[in-house]
C-alpha cells in the first residue's frame, strides 16, 4: 500500500492525564472524536477502537501528534498505524488557518491536527521506532548530561564555601571537583585542622589517588599558610555545610563513573550488532563514527542517539539542520542576512560544538581547515560551525560508502576545502 492512499486521518493532542483524537476521513470531515485516559487499558482500548474506525486495516490511518516518543506513539506504531511528528510550533501556525481570533483548546487542536496531516504531510515526519539499544543509549547520554550539571553545580558551591575561610586549600585544586581534594577536606576540615596536619597521612592519600603533581611537602606548605581571619561562628558554619556537601559529591561522582562505564558498554553492543542477513558487517555505523577524530564517548554516545534518524537514513541536510549547523537566510526586497540557527538540538549541538573543538586540536586537515577560515575573518565560533560541518559530510559519505576514516585519504589541501565550503552559519 502506498501512503497516499490512508482512508482517515487522526490528530491526537497529547496530554499528562488524558489525550483527545479526532478523526477525518480524506475530504476532510469529521467522523469521529474521542478522549482516553493516560493508562495501559485506555490505550488498548483506543488503538481497538481505531483498528475498526479504519476498516480493519491500521495502515490506512495517519495520525498525526507533536510528541514524537512514548507511551501513546509506541502503542500506536506497535498496532501497524502510520504515526507522523509536527514542531509545536509549526502546529501553532496551522492553528491560525482555523482561528484568527487565538481560539484554541484541546478538541480543536485535535482538529487541526489531523486537517493539517491532510492537506501538508509534507510539513510532517514520519516515526519510526529506535532500536532498543538507541533508546537506551539516549537516556544515559542524557543521564550523563544532567550529572554533569548536578555535579558543576555541587563543585560550585563547595569552592564559594571554600573560598569564604580555606582559600589555601584552592591553591592546590582551584576547582574543587577531584576526589583526593574531599578526602584531604575529611582529613583537615578547618585551617586549624590543616596547620596540624602531619605529612604522612598527606603521603597516604596522595598515593591512594595517584595524585603525582603534588607531593606531601608542598600540601603541607599550603594548609599552614596563614589562614583569611573570619567572624566567630564562619568556621563552624562553613565547615559544616561543607560537611553535608561531600557525600553528595561523592555520590554523583560515582554515578557519573557507572554512567560513563554504561555508555561504553553500549557503545560496543551497538558496534557488535549482526548485519540483516545474519553475517556480523565489517563496520558499523559505531565504528564508522568512532574512527573520526575528536569523537570520544560522549560525542559519539550524544550523536548515534540525538540524531539517530539522519544518521540511519544517511541525510547530511537534515542532520547538520538538526544540529544547528545549517544557516537560517532571511531575504526580504534587497536585505539578505544569514544569521546562526538556533532552532535545533541542542544536546546535539553542543557534542558537534566540543567535537569540532577537539578535531581543530588533534586532527591535521581540520586544523588547517580551522586556521583558513580564521584567517579569512570568520569568528572562533563560526569556524567550529564549519568544522563541524565539514566533518559531517565526511561522516555521511563514509556512512554511505561503509568505510572507516583514513586520513591518507583526504589529500585536498584546506584552502581548497575553504573555497568550496557548503554555507554555514555566520
Amino acid at each position: 500500500m502506498v501512503d497516499d492512499e490512508y482512508r482517515i486521518y487522526v490528530g491526537i493532542d497529547w496530554a499528562t492525564e488524558a489525550h483527545q483524537a479526532c478523526v477525518l476521513d480524506c475530504t476532510g470531515r469529521v467522523l469521529a472524536e474521542r478522549s482516553f485516559a493516560h493508562t495501559g487499558e485506555a490505550l488498548t482500548a483506543f488503538a481497538k477502537w481505531l483498528h475498526g474506525v479504519a476498516g480493519g486495516d491500521p495502515g490506512r490511518a495517519a495520525i498525526a501528534i507533536e510528541l514524537p516518543r512514548g507511551a501513546v506513539v509506541e502503542t500506536l506504531v506497535e498496532h501497524g498505524f502510520h504515526l507522523y511528528a509536527i514542531n509545536p510550533k509549526q502546529l501553532d501556525r496551522f492553528r491560525d488557518r482555523h482561528s484568527v481570533a487565538g481560539a484554541k483548546d484541546d478538541r480543536r487542536d485535535a482538529f487541526v491536527l489531523s486537517d493539517s496531516l491532510r492537506t501538508d504531510r509534507a510539513r510532517f515526519r514520519r516515526i519510526r521506532l529506535d532500536d532498543p539499544l538507541v533508546i537506551q543509549l539516549r537516556e544515559l547520554s542524557r543521564v550523563d548530561e544532567d550529572l554533569g550539571h548536578e555535579a558543576n553545580r555541587l563543585t560550585n558551591r563547595l569552592r564559594e564555601q571554600l573560598h569564604r575561610f580555606y582559600v589555601q586549600v584552592l591553591k592546590l585544586c582551584p576547582s574543587a571537583d577531584e576526589p583526593w581534594l574531599w578526602a584531604l577536606l575529611e582529613l583537615a576540615p578547618s585551617p586549624t585542622a590543616g596547620s596540624r596536619l602531619q605529612p604522612k597521612p598527606i603521603e597516604r592519600l596522595l598515593r591512594q589517588h595517584r595524585i603525582r603533581r603534588l607531593n606531601a611537602q608542598d600540601v603541607v606548605a599550603a594548609l599552614r599558610a596563614p589562614a583569611l581571619r573570619v567572624a566567630p561562628g564562619v568556621v563552624e558554619a562553613a565547615t559544616e555545610h561543607i560537611a553535608l556537601l561531600l557525600p553528595r559529591l561523592r555520590l554523583v561522582h560515582t554515578q557519573r563513573q557507572r554512567c560513563g562505564a554504561r555508555l561504553d558498554a553500549l557503545l560496543d553492543k551497538l558496534a557488535a550488532v549482526d548485519g540483516d542477513d545474519g553475517q556480523q558487517r565489517e563496520h558499523r555505523d559505531v565504528e564508522i563514527l568512532r574512527s573520526l577524530p575528536g569523537v570520544g564517548r560522549v560525542v559519539a554516545a550524544t550523536v548515534l542517539a540525538e540524531a539517530s534518524g539522519p544518521l540511519a537514513e544517511r541525510d547530511y541536510h537534515a542532520l547538520r539542520t538538526h544540529a544547528g549547523i545549517a544557516p537560517v537566510t532571511k531575504q526580504s526586497g534587497k536585505r539578505r542576512t544569514v544569521v546562526m540557527r538556533y532552532a535545533c538540538n541542542g544536546r546535539l549541538r553542543y557534542a558537534l560544538y566540543h567535537w569540532a573543538r577537539v578535531a581543530a586540536t588533534c586532527d591535521p586537515a581540520s586544523k588547517t581547515y580551522y586556521a583558513a577560515l580564521r584567517q579569512r575573518g570568520h569568528s572562533y565560533a563560526r569556524a567550529l560551525r564549519s568544522v563541524a560541518d565539514r566533518l559531517l559530510r565526511i561522516l555521511i559519505a563514509m556512512l554511505k560508502s561503509d568505510s572507516l576514516f583514513d586520513s591518507t585519504q583526504l589529500r585536498q589541501s584546506a584552502d581548497a576545502a575553504v573555497t568550496q565550503e557548503a554555507p554555514c552559519a555566520s
